[in-house]
């Protein structure tokens, strides 16, 4: 099993880094429609990793989570954070600032929403018109990978359900309230001014200190209720 809980790991990182790279183009891009052309000429209007990586919410927090418990550190086990570069926005450039910074804001958070998305439609499709499809999807969505089956159609089921896991835990994540979380800068745009400047200098410990106590935890209260309700929908759908 060691190998296969090795691949599955593999497969947890690529996705992250697919999805924050997603992420991070959103807001980019949606910045650059509304009119600050800030993220764009820095070339963040891209699916390139290169130009999204943080050394620590990207590859730090995230390999610990995924790959530690291979090597005996268990401290982050189960609990997937991560974060990427973050997008930078010039908000007077914006025609309507306030409108248009949450719009670029929850553009970020949609963005894994609709993968999410599109890999439950892909395990449906899978589900309709793939002869044991059905069986397939339900087997691997609750025992993983199995001996037996076969390998490039379980792997590509096993992606699409990790791709819902983790883009569903990073579009709750990312609405948290906590600096600098997409939830944050919603928070911000609706307080007054003097709460606006209170909020701003809340120091970075305190969010990296929020995301150890409470992010793993209220996570796993949420992404789990949504994962059972991706595989009741599946459970639901009539298949081969």
């Amino acid at each position: 099993m060691q190998p296969i809980a090795f691949l599955i790991a593999v497969f947890k990182f690529v996705l992250l880094l697919f999805s924050l790279s997603v992420h991070e183009c959103a807001h980019a891009w949606t910045a650059s429609y509304l009119g600050d052309q800030t993220a764009r000429l820095q070339g963040r209007v891209t699916l390139n990793p290169v130009y999204h990586v943080d050394p620590i919410g990207t590859l730090l927090f995230p390999g610990l989570a995924i790959f530690g418990p291979f090597i005996g550190f268990n401290f982050f086990s189960g609990v997937l954070i991560g974060w990427a570069k973050p997008t930078p926005v010039i908000t007077r450039n914006f025609r309507r600032i306030t409108r248009d910074d949450n719009l670029t804001t929850l553009a970020g958070p949609a963005s894994n929403l609709l993968i999410a998305f599109v890999a439950f439609l892909a395990l449906a499709m899978i589900s309709i018109a793939l002869p044991g499809g059905h069986a397939l999807v339900i087997s691997t969505f609750t025992e993983g990978i199995a001996v037996g089956v076969d390998s490039p159609m379980q792997a590509f089921v096993l992606l699409a359900i990790l791709a819902i896991q983790i883009n569903v835990g990073l579009f709750f994540f990312n609405l948290f309230p906590i600096p600098p979380l997409d939830g944050s800068r919603l928070i911000r745009n609706m307080l007054p001014y003097n709460a606006v400047v209170a909020y701003d200098r809340i120091p970075i410990w305190v969010s990296y200190l929020l995301f150890f106590l409470l992010g793993g935890t209220v996570l796993r209260l949420l992404v789990g209720p949504a994962m059972g309700i991706a595989y009741l929908a599946l459970g639901l759908i009539p298949g081969k």
